[in-house]
């Protein structure tokens, strides 16, 4: 058996070695690093798959959400409603841009945004809701987006874990992750189910003036070069990045089949195991499983199991160890008994596309050995 890793890219690379070395000496014959017509060829592939009307590459995820909140120009001390238990990339952008993050709860079993938490928290401040579709899966977009409209909110989707997955609304529409808000947001990071071979990121938005804006923004805010009309960054996504992404594009929905694969193997192997929760899939989403997370009904065992999987040469981790308000750079006095729980319980098993059926069923066998010991 194979060494078991919590993400391959390594095969995954040789398995497409051929297009993607191509793809990687075209954009090194051309000269042409920075704004190669690879990128704009991504952008456009990329609003095709997502039914987004415009993409605008970037230099990294986080630049992504930085970039999309400079562009809505919000008052210093506004207000974001966000999910507690998240990576700190959100929180992150919005004490940089002296925005105010405020936290909701998740549904412990999907560990979504809660829709419930989220219009408790709306007050005279709030400008924003940004819903994190954790782990693959997309929030539940219909009553959010109902919220944010109710209140004339923002909406600004963080997508960087669920890019290709669909949402379902009531009246049977289905849309992409990251295009149903004003805005969304992904990352290219290389472990994530699009990922380059170094940084990058991606915006999504259909609306005209709004795209205009992020454009600039993202470019020294300047639409003409040398006239800077608003203040910008500089984050582009270079040409190198774009072609390799141009080729894993074309494979993205054989990587979900193949994720969902391991998951649903998963998700028959640990079904009878009492004491230990396989997620939930929400009702109104397909899953692309960018993580494959469980949590433990006796959280005391987690760092024990974690232990016995690693002697037993099976990585793990833990998304996410501490709520966004426990952290000491992001720190606010609440407490959310649902997120604290799933802090302290929840532990991801390896899930990628190069995963052999050996493999799956050796963690699974190691999983049950350990909770039935």
């Amino acid at each position: 058996m194979q060494p078991i890793q919590m993400v391959d890219l390594q095969n995954q690379y040789h398995r497409y070695k051929n297009e993607i070395d191509s793809a990687i000496q075209n954009v090194l014959d051309s000269g042409a690093f920075i704004k190669g017509k690879e990128v704009a060829e991504l952008e456009q592939k990329l609003a095709e798959f997502t039914g987004s009307k415009y993409v605008i590459g970037c230099a990294n995820g986080t630049d992504a959400l930085q970039v999309a909140f400079m562009a809505l120009n919000l008052p210093a001390g506004s207000e974001v409603i966000t999910p507690a238990f998240s990576y700190a990339a959100v929180a992150e952008v919005l004490h940089l841009l002296q925005l105010k993050p405020v936290y909701c709860e998740v549904i412990p079993g999907t560990f979504l945004m809660d829709p419930k938490s989220v219009e408790s928290l709306i007050g005279p401040n709030t400008r924003a809701i940004t819903p994190v579709h954790l782990y693959g899966q997309c929030c539940d977009m219909e009553i959010i987006l109902d919220i944010a409209a109710k209140h004339r909110l923002y909406v600004i989707e963080d997508t960087a874990q669920a890019i290709g997955a669909f949402y379902t609304f009531s009246n049977g529409n289905k849309a992409q992750a990251g295009t149903m808000g004003h805005i969304g947001t992904t990352s290219f990071f290389p472990s994530k189910n699009l990922g380059c071979y170094g940084d990058g990121g991606a915006i999504f938005c259909s609306d005209d003036s709004l795209a205009k804006k992020i454009k600039m923004v993202a470019n020294h805010g300047q639409e003409i070069k040398y006239k800077h009309e608003v203040v910008g960054v500089n984050s582009r996504l270079d040409t190198i990045q774009a072609a390799i992404l141009l080729v894993k594009l074309k494979y993205l929905r054989d990587f979900e089949k193949a994720r969902n694969n391991v998951a649903n193997k998963y998700d028959e192997g640990f079904a009878a195991i009492s004491g230990l929760k396989t997620p939930e899939r929400a009702e109104n989403s397909t899953h692309v499983f960018h993580q494959y997370t469980l949590t433990l009904e006796d959280a005391a065992k987690r760092d024990t199991i974690m232990a016995y999987l690693k002697e037993n040469q099976i990585p793990s981790m833990i998304y996410y160890p501490l709520p966004l308000y426990q952290q000491q750079a992001y720190k606010a006095e609440i407490k959310m008994q649902p997120t604290e729980q799933l802090c302290a319980s929840v532990f991801s098993l390896p899930i990628h596309t190069e995963m052999t059926d050996i493999q799956i069923e050796y963690i699974i066998s190691k999983v049950k050995e350990f909770l039935n010991s």
